[in-house]
């Protein structure tokens, strides 16, 4: 009985010792892809923001970002997609390595890998797909941490589409959308600026010149204008207070599928593309934001920056097209002779 219990002893720790190992080889929770060397390169990188509007990508943009990586490895973050940018951007720079890593939920956010591969990043693109995921993902986890640690050390940062929408220090989450739900259009969000829709986020990335804005992406092409004056008015306001005309910090910027907004630490910026961004403020805001009810708020000051032409984010001034715009029970006017709202 005794030889027979030993025996069954052995076995186990036998079969202990196989499944063990296999188990600390489960495969990592997030992906990763890299092409060109395997080392990182030492180099000091070049401090700048590419703002992109999305659609199809702009190698004007990327050639701005890969040089102020400075020779370095550029990486691409995502929650979910492949690695469709290495051989895109392999193509389109001289670096010593594209990467991409995909993380698609909060363990893999909290990998040290991850973490440890956005330390090493020379430059850094957050790719488009639905911002809620980066948020629901990436926030208060390692990932918000190394992003904005490597902000603070001057690595240039890139995003397009839901990328550019985490740019700004206030962010539109979408975090209220439904699986297969159109994205937020501009009438839903006018009919009523407390919409389950309009989930707004502040400070997950911390970009000193991007602070008290909020971006928006695809602009003139899904007509979002009316949505990123629903935004400015939230930000501006409390629920159900009304507003006295004063001087506010609050801004928006949109930019327009196709066109990139080239953006320097120190506010100096170049749009680049074929199309136009837009710089909107709130320098007399009245109006009385209500749930359930119609948006009733303005006056909004726009600049228009056609491509080619320059804005300073810090000024806040520009080689522009001025108008403005206000909006009566939901419905957007325009001071421009054709009352276009673009």
């Amino acid at each position: 009985m005794t030889k027979v219990i030993c025996k069954w002893a052995a076995a186990l720790v036998l079969l202990l010792a196989v499944v063990i190992p296999c188990s600390a080889q489960t495969a990592p929770a997030y992906k990763y892809f890299r092409v060109g060397n395997a080392a990182d390169a030492q180099v000091k990188p070049q401090a700048g923001y590419a703002l992109m509007g999305g659609g199809e990508d702009l190698d004007e943009a990327f050639q701005w970002l890969c040089a102020r990586a400075n020779g370095g490895d550029l990486l691409v973050l995502r929650a979910t997609g492949t690695d469709a940018y290495n051989d895109y951007i392999q193509k389109l720079c001289h670096l010593n390595s594209e990467a991409t890593v995909v993380i698609p939920n909060r363990e893999a956010a909290n990998d040290p890998f991850v973490a440890k591969t956005i330390r090493s990043a020379s430059a850094i693109f957050i790719a488009g797909g639905d911002q809620a995921n980066y948020l629901n993902f990436w926030e208060r986890t390692p990932v918000q941490t190394a992003l904005n640690d490597a902000i603070a050390r001057g690595v240039p940062l890139g995003g397009t589409s839901a990328g550019l929408a985490v740019l700004g220090e206030y962010v539109y989450s979408a975090q209220g959308d439904k699986p297969n739900d159109p994205n937020l259009d501009a009438k839903t969000a006018l009919h009523d600026p407390y919409s389950q829709r309009v989930t707004l986020a502040r400070g997950f990335l911390d970009i000193p010149i991007l602070k008290g804005v909020i971006t928006d992406t695809h602009f003139a092409k899904r007509d979002r204008m009316g949505r990123l004056l629903v935004f400015l008015a939230r930000l501006d306001e409390p629920d159900g207070k009304p507003v006295s005309p004063k001087a506010t910090a609050l801004r928006g910027v949109g930019v327009e599928q196709g066109v990139s907004v080239l953006l320097e630490p120190d506010g100096q910026a170049s749009v680049v593309g074929k199309g136009c961004a837009y710089f909107i403020g709130l320098p007399e805001s009245a109006g009385l934001i209500r749930r359930n009810a119609q948006l009733t708020f303005g006056l909004y000051a726009v600049q228009k920056v056609t491509s080619g032409h320059a804005f300073n984010l810090k000024t806040w001034t520009g080689d522009a097209t001025r108008y403005s715009l206000s909006v009566k029970n939901g419905v957007v006017s325009s001071t421009q002779a054709d009352g276009a709202i673009y």
